[in-house]
């Protein structure tokens, strides 16, 4: 099972930036689709940002989308979030989530979708 390691989180002002890395362990991070998801304070665990195996398909939740860009390196073994123009409302613990697949395109939207998780990044935004 891959292994993951959220880094990047912290403090921001509203219409800041942040940029969250997620490290993969193994050798084999080519063959997994990437997501991102985030939990805010009281609320369930929700679906952010989505990437295909190549990283040619991504797919954004309404709510993030135009703000935030999701991406990866396979040579690095790494997925990137860069959220951009932050709210307050943004403010939650992000996880990054790996799925083995063999479709070069598809991607998952679903917390059930992932067998595998990181341990969570905090982003605050402040107003």
């Amino acid at each position: 099972q891959v292994q993951l390691v959220e880094s990047g989180g912290g403090l921001a002002q509203a219409g800041g930036s942040l940029r969250l890395s997620c490290a993969a362990s193994g050798r084999t991070f080519s063959s997994y689709a990437m997501g991102w998801f985030r939990r805010a304070p009281g609320k369930e665990r929700e679906f952010v940002a989505a990437i295909s195996r190549s990283g040619g398909s991504t797919y954004f939740a309404d709510s993030v989308k135009g703000r935030f860009t999701i991406s990866r390196d396979n040579t690095k073994n790494t997925v990137y979030l860069q959220m951009n123009s932050l709210r307050p409302e943004d403010t939650a613990v992000y996880y990054c989530a790996a799925r083995q697949t063999l479709s070069g395109s598809n991607m998952y939207t679903s917390t059930y979708d992932y067998p595998a998780w990181g341990q969570g990044a905090q982003v605050t935004v402040s107003s």
